[in-house]
Order: C-alpha cells, then sequence, then structure tokens
C-alpha cells in the first residue's frame, strides 16, 4: 500500500517530469520515452512512498503524543506531529488498512529493566524469605542466559512483524489445552433499550448488519480506529473476524479462515442449519433472512441427546475433542455437517429462554443474563467459532467471542456499531421496516445431518456434556449497577478512572481475603504493528500500603488520600508502560519461549510465568465506533460491556464498564465449590470500597 501517499501521487510525478524529457520527435521514440518515463517514475514513487512510510512511522512512534497529555503544554516537535496527524487525514482519507505498513514495530524492552519490575509486582504478596530467593534465581538468570536469549529476542524483533503476537498465539492460546469455555472466551452484552421482542427479528436484522460490517472490511469502507483520535491502532485482527474456526489437535490447535463463506449456522433446540445469505450473488436483506429464521423456529425435528449435546465437545478438553473429531468427523457425512459449521460466517444461537436485561435488573438476573452468554446451558454454544450471536426468545442478544484470533477490543468495537445500526431498523411495533423480497424463490434452511450411532461416540459426546454441565452448574456469575457515582466524579479528583476502579478492587479482595494476590489487567499494545495485549499487575507495593492504611485507626484521612493519589499514579504509569510494550509478562513470556526452543532451561522463567492471577480484571474499551459519539446516540445506546470466567478455580473475575459519567457496570465470576470465594461478598465489597474511597476526597473539600 502505498499510504501516505495515494496511487494518484504517481501520476502527479510522471506530470511533472514529461515537460523536461520529452523529445520533439515522433514515432518509436515517442513511445520509447513513454515507456522510460513511465518507468522511471513508477521507480522515483515507490522511493516516494517508502521515504513517507518510512518518516509517517517516526512520527508515530513519538510517545509525547500520548504522554504529553491535554491540559499540559506539549512540545513544539509534539505539536507539529499533532498538526501533521490531524491535516495527514484531511488530505488523504485513509483506507481502514492504510495505516498496517506505517505502524511502528514493537521493541524489546531491556532485560535489567524487566526484572526489575517484576520483582516490584510480586513484593507486596510474598514473604522476606522467598522474595530474597526468587531475586538470587532473577540476578542468576539475568547474567547469565538472560543476556543469551535476550539477543535472540532483538534479533527476532528485527526479522519479524512482532517479536512476541505470533509466539503468544501459538504457545499460549493454540498450544493450550484447556477448555475454550473457560479459557478463551468472554461475552458482550446487549443494548439495554430494548427494540423488539421478535426473535427472528431481531436475530435476521443481526446476521444482515453483521454481513455489512464483514463487507465493509473487505472494501476498507470502515474509518481506521483512532487512539485519542489521533494516533491509529493496528487493525490486523479484523481479517479474521468472520469466517474463521479453532480446530482442536492433539498437541495443538489450528485456525482456519476462509476468504469467502456465503452462510451461517443456526442452532435451535439441538438441531443445526445452514442457512444460505446470499441468492443470486446479492446479500439477502433482512426480512428475507427472517422469513427463513421462522421456518427454522417452526420446525420441530426429532433429535437424539447426542445430537442435541454435540457442541459440549467443542467446551471439553482441547486433547479429548481433537481425539473425538479425528475418530468420528474425519469422514462421511459427520465431516461434511462439521465442514459447513467451521467455514460458516458465524454462528446464531437462538435459545429457547428470554434474556432478562434492563436497568431495573436485579444483579442475580443481570448475572444469569450473563452466564446465558457465556456458558449457556453446556450445549448450545459452538465455542470453536470466532463468534456465536446468541438471540434470547425476547429478541434479547449478546455475542460469545473466542479470541484466539483477536482481542475482546476488536469484537467490542464490531458489536457496538451493529447494535447502533440495529436501533433504527424497527417500527413502533417492533417489526422490521424492510420487506421480503424474494419469498418465493428463497433457499431453504438446509438442516445439517450426522451418524452418531457409534457407541463410542455417544460415550464420548456424553461424558464431555458432564464434564462441561459440571463446570456450568459452578459458575457463581454476578452483574450488578453502579448508580451512586461513575467516571464523571472520578475525573473530577483528577485519577485515572481505571486506577481508581482497580484500588477499589484491590480494597476489596483485602478486606474479605486479608492478604493480596496477583492481579491481571490487559492493556491493548495495538500501537503497534501486530500487536496484542500486555499486562498490567494491579497489586503494587503502593497500592497493598494504601489498601492496609484505609482500615488502620491510626491512620488519618489525609494519609489515606495522599497514599491513594500514589497508588494511583503508579498504576497509570504501568498502564502506560504495557501499553507501549515496556510491562513484564510478554517480555518474560517470549524469554520462557525463546529459552525452551533454545534447548534451554530456566527456574526463574518457570515460576515467574506460571505463577496463577487470582484476580482476573478487565475493561472492554466501547465507543471505538465513530457513530458512538454522536449525540443522539447516547440518548438510546447504553450496554453494559463484557465480562470473562475466573482463570483458576481459587480466583475471580472481574471485568467493569464505566459506560457514561454516572453509570458503572460490574460482572463478577467465581467457582461455587471454592470455599476460599465468594462472589456476592467481593462485588459488595468493590461497592463499599467505592463508596470509601469517594469519601476520601468528599470529607476532603469539607
Amino acid at each position: 500500500m502505498s499510504y501516505p501517499l495515494s496511487p494518484n501521487s504517481y501520476w502527479l510525478i510522471f506530470g511533472i517530469f514529461i515537460p523536461f524529457y520529452f523529445p520533439l520527435q515522433q514515432g518509436d521514440v515517442y513511445l520509447k520515452v513513454i515507456g522510460k518515463m513511465a518507468l522511471y517514475s513508477f521507480i522515483l514513487w515507490i522511493r516516494l512512498c517508502v521515504i513517507c512510510r518510512f518518516l509517517l512511522t517516526l512520527v508515530l512512534k513519538h510517545k509525547g503524543l500520548i504522554l504529553e497529555t491535554r491540559g499540559q503544554n506539549p512540545t513544539f516537535k509534539t505539536k507539529m506531529y499533532k498538526y501533521f496527524l490531524e491535516k495527514l487525514k484531511v488530505w488523504n482519507k485513509p483506507l481502514f488498512f492504510s495505516f498496517q505498513n506505517a505502524l511502528p514495530r514493537l521493541s524489546v524492552p531491556d532485560l535489567k529493566v524487566t526484572i526489575k519490575k517484576y520483582l516490584d509486582s510480586i513484593r507486596s504478596f510474598t514473604d522476606d524469605e522467598n522474595y530474597e530467593r526468587i531475586k538470587k534465581e532473577a540476578e542468576t538468570f539475568e547474567n547469565g542466559l538472560g543476556k543469551k536469549i535476550q539477543r535472540k529476542l532483538v534479533f527476532k524483533s528485527w526479522k519479524s512483524e512482532n517479536y512476541v503476537s505470533d509466539w503468544w498465539e501459538e504457545y499460549h492460546y493454540l498450544k493450550s489445552r484447556a477448555a475454550l469455555m473457560y479459557g478463551t472466551s468472554i461475552y458482550l452484552t446487549d443494548n439495554i433499550n430494548q427494540v423488539t421482542t421478535s426473535q427472528s427479528a431481531r436475530a435476521a436484522n443481526l446476521i444482515n448488519l453483521m454481513l455489512k460490517f464483514r463487507d465493509k472490511i473487505l472494501r476498507q469502507e470502515l474509518e481506521p480506529i483512532y487512539l485519542r483520535n489521533l494516533l491509529p491502532i493496528c487493525v490486523a485482527q479484523y481479517e479474521r473476524l468472520f469466517n474463521t474456526a479453532r480446530i482442536p489437535g492433539i498437541e495443538s490447535d489450528k485456525i482456519i479462515h476462509v476468504e469467502d463463506s456465503k452462510h451461517v449456522v443456526v442452532m435451535h433446540k439441538g438441531s443445526y442449519y445452514k442457512l444460505n445469505v446470499y441468492y443470486r450473488e446479492h446479500m439477502l436483506n433482512a426480512a428475507d433472512l427472517q422469513y427463513q429464521i421462522e421456518e427454522i423456529l417452526q420446525l420441530k425435528p426429532t433429535t437424539s441427546s447426542t445430537e442435541k449435546h454435540l457442541p459440549s465437545l467443542t467446551a471439553w478438553n482441547r486433547t479429548k475433542w481433537a481425539e473425538v473429531r479425528d475418530k468420528f468427523f474425519s469422514t462421511g457425512i459427520n465431516k461434511e455437517s462439521l465442514e459447513a459449521i467451521e467455514s460458516a460466517a458465524f454462528i446464531i444461537a437462538l435459545d429457547d429462554e428470554p434474556y432478562i436485561f434492563d436497568l431495573k435488573s436485579s444483579p442475580e438476573e443481570y448475572g444469569h443474563y450473563g452466564k446465558q452468554l457465556l456458558v449457556g446451558n453446556g450445549h448450545n454454544r459452538w465455542f470453536d467459532k470466532s463468534f456465536n450471536l446468541c438471540v434470547g426468545s425476547n429478541g434479547r442478544v449478546g455475542l460469545l467471542n473466542e479470541h484466539t484470533y483477536g482481542d475482546g477490543s476488536v469484537a467490542a468495537h464490531f458489536f457496538e456499531e451493529c447494535l447502533i445500526d440495529d436501533y433504527h431498523c424497527y417500527d413502533k411495533e417492533g417489526k422490521l421496516k424492510v420487506k421480503v423480497e424474494n419469498k418465493s424463490s428463497l433457499p431453504k434452511p438446509e438442516k445439517l445431518e450426522w451418524s452418531l450411532i457409534d457407541i463410542d461416540l455417544i460415550d464420548a459426546v456424553e461424558k464431555a456434556h458432564e464434564d462441561v454441565m459440571n463446570v456450568v452448574n459452578n459458575v457463581d456469575h454476578q452483574i450488578k449497577l453502579h448508580k451512586s457515582f461513575g467516571r464523571g466524579f472520578m475525573k473530577k479528583c483528577k485519577v485515572s478512572p481505571d486506577a481508581f476502579i482497580q484500588m477499589a478492587v484491590q480494597l476489596a479482595y483485602y478486606r474479605q481475603h486479608q492478604k493480596f494476590s496477583l492481579t491481571y489487567e490487559p492493556a491493548m499494545t495495538r500501537l503497534f504493528k501486530k500487536g496484542r495485549t500486555e499486562t498490567i499487575r494491579s497489586c503494587t507495593i503502593e497500592s497493598s500500603t494504601w489498601a492496609k492504611s484505609m482500615d488502620n485507626k491510626n491512620s488519618i484521612k489525609e494519609e489515606k488520600l495522599k497514599l491513594f493519589k500514589k497508588a494511583c499514579e503508579k498504576h497509570q504509569q504501568m498502564y502506560l508502560d504495557a501499553m507501549f510494550g515496556n510491562g513484564v509478562d510478554r517480555h518474560l513470556f517470549a524469554l520462557q519461549t525463546a529459552a525452551k526452543l533454545n534447548g534451554s532451561e530456566s527456574n526463574f522463567l518457570n515460576e515467574a510465568c506460571n505463577e496463577p492471577f487470582m484476580m482476573l480484571t478487565s475493561h472492554i474499551p466501547h465507543a471505538q465506533s465513530p457513530k458512538s459519539n454522536h449525540d443522539n446516540v447516547k440518548d438510546f445506546f447504553i450496554t453494559a460491556g463484557a465480562a470473562m470466567p475466573p482463570g483458576i478455580h481459587k480466583g475471580y473475575s472481574i471485568s467493569y464498564f464505566p459506560f457514561d459519567d454516572e453509570l458503572l457496570f460490574f460482572h463478577v465470576s467465581s467457582m461455587k465449590n471454592c470455599n476460599s470465594t465468594d462472589t456476592t461478598k467481593l462485588l459488595n465489597g468493590i461497592f463499599q470500597a467505592l463508596t470509601d474511597i469517594k469519601n476520601l476526597f468528599v470529607e476532603n473539600e469539607k
């Protein structure tokens, strides 16, 4: 791609040179000169493209565009770079992928700095004896094997687009044998303002909008995504959002992506239907799709429990699912039906239950809705697909996203844009505004058939379903809306809302467990080419010192407030470090992977990379779509965000979503049979911690 130059700039160069070199002779000489000038102009144009792209990369590398925030006096260099980027978007309007080749590459952090950050990150919950042991192992690694492996990483960063992302996908995701249901799946919630109660209308309209979004990606009609409306971020992950599935393997999975898929698969009451979404090379409109979905809803096929429970295989241990797949789904009708599912654009799950989801819902009702999306009933989600559109019987929806192919922020942007467009597609009665165009000639939904008579296959499916149901029944999930105050108040306190909330989580956990634990929060590294995420280790020396002071009778309010601000500043600095690729975990992961590939072992790396995160926290960004910033959108579009399951049996998943200045949603989950965790208690503790932090500022003002 030629950006920041345009293809038309070639003709400008050609036109400039012609008057200087065009001879008066005619005939063959005339044609030869034209050919030479075309070639010379093309070579010069290519060189200019490379130079301009290099200069753009230098601009995008400038950290001052992020660090020199609003309200401060930026340097002249930063002002010039900002002006250049703003004018560039006007002078040559970029396409969706225009900035990809100009994005800077992620550099390898300094080994000594990473190790120091790691040691600091574990100090608050590690006793003196263990800390000194780990410190010595870290020093041994740093002065020995670490230097050798670090050089290999630096060399890899020179020759690859991203020194860690390819390994992250292969070794963290694809080689993991953990079930996708509680390993790599997240859900995203509906617009709280309900637009229709018709299940078929809602499903059909969103199918149509999602396919249009896919076309926009292919045609590059989407606007590039900018951080702070200025810096473009990597959008490579969108290439595999559709037509993608994760295929189980004995030792490692693989991702398949078909270039073009003209069908979706609908799951309903234990049956699976291939639904063609194109007719005579034209995409079916929403009314045409609704007509076909109504046919599916009215069907009452006889299905065995084995057929109903087939999706449980995709929620099972990956090696076990791979063994069953190789034995029973590699030939015949089973192979054909499975390929139809895996090559589909995406999956639609039509559920029999309604989804209860509005601003008046109780935490239990909210939580049941979230759990319906996340795990379903154990056999109504196809976890191998990149995403499932889940539709309740009352027209409520949600999205289940398997994020091996890409991160939750990608699915959040896509779903947000579809929900915004969806709001305007119904009349006052909740019926679609568009009409059926091809009723008499529409292709019928094709029921996928299976051969499920082998007793070993039946036993495997039922065993998978039994194991999956044990997990489903064990998940304790709640969603609760905090209305007392939101990010508006937090900003008035001149504190990052994310840091404010993270401190509340740390305080609630400490009060409940009387200890601190390793905490995970993702930060995107998509300012860099092929960037994905880095970890913010939210439990710090500063946060633990502050949390202890909150219930210390000898600590005065001024001291608590001072410690709180210090902890928030530390968190914000870690957030920026992670965003610029200077975190801890991805570097340590890459070092461990490089060591293993080199045939080496490190006790320090093995311990550092395998220590479990007791709290998985997340905050999926919203308002990524330019449409979300329109004033009228804010009047009708409210969503509760996204969430994921707990990472380990003894841990928590805590997702939060400050939708606007007032509304703040929390999603908290843990395992019921774990005696040391309590979802309700932690959720209530977070709310109390938020109030206590607010009182520090309110009472301080008084």
